[in-house]
C-alpha cells in the first residue's frame, strides 16, 4: 500500500474549518440522530475507518446494539422513529445523489419531521459525513 499524506498533520485551515463546522452540528441534535446518519452514510460510501470510529459514539449515547446491527436495513424494522426514518431517507437521497436526484417523496417525508433550519443543518452534516469519507478513504486515514 503507498504511504499517503497525513491530513492531520498538515496545517490546514480548511481541516480546522470542518472541525469548527463539526463543533456546530453538534449543537443542532439531539439523542443518537446524528451518529445514526453517520454511520449509514458511511456503511453507504464503504468507509471502514469511519464506521469503526463513529460506531463508539452512539453506544455511549445508549443506542441499542440492534439499531446499530440493523442499520442497513433500517426500513425493514420498527427500532426507529419516524423522525430517524426521515433523517436515514434523506441521507440515503443526499449521500446516492447521482443515482437518484433527491426524490420529491423523501424531500416531504423529511420535510414534515424537520423545521426549516434542523433540515438545513441535517442536510451540512450529511454533506459533512460524506467530506470526512472521502478524505478519509483518499488518505487512507483511520484517524480522520
Amino acid at each position: 500500500m503507498t504511504k499517503r499524506l497525513n491530513i492531520r498533520t498538515c496545517a490546514n485551515e480548511g481541516i480546522k474549518a470542518l472541525a469548527a463546522l463539526e463543533t456546530w452540528l453538534a449543537g443542532n441534535f439531539d439523542g443518537p440522530l446524528l451518529e445514526l446518519v453517520r454511520r449509514r452514510a458511511s456503511q453507504i460510501n464503504g468507509c471502514a475507518f469511519c464506521q469503526h470510529s463513529k460506531s463508539e459514539k452512539p453506544q455511549k449515547l445508549e443506542e441499542f446494539d440492534n439499531r446499530l446491527f440493523l442499520l442497513n436495513v433500517w426500513r425493514k424494522f420498527d427500532f426507529f422513529s419516524p423522525r430517524e426514518r426521515a433523517a436515514l431517507a434523506w441521507t440515503e437521497a443526499l449521500t446516492l445523489v447521482a443515482g437518484n436526484e433527491a426524490p420529491d417523496d423523501v424531500y416531504e417525508e423529511v420535510s414534515r419531521e424537520f423545521s426549516d433550519d434542523e433540515l438545513v443543518a441535517l442536510s451540512i452534516a450529511i454533506g459533512m459525513i460524506n467530506v470526512w469519507n472521502r478524505l478519509s478513504i483518499g488518505f487512507q486515514d483511520e484517524d480522520v
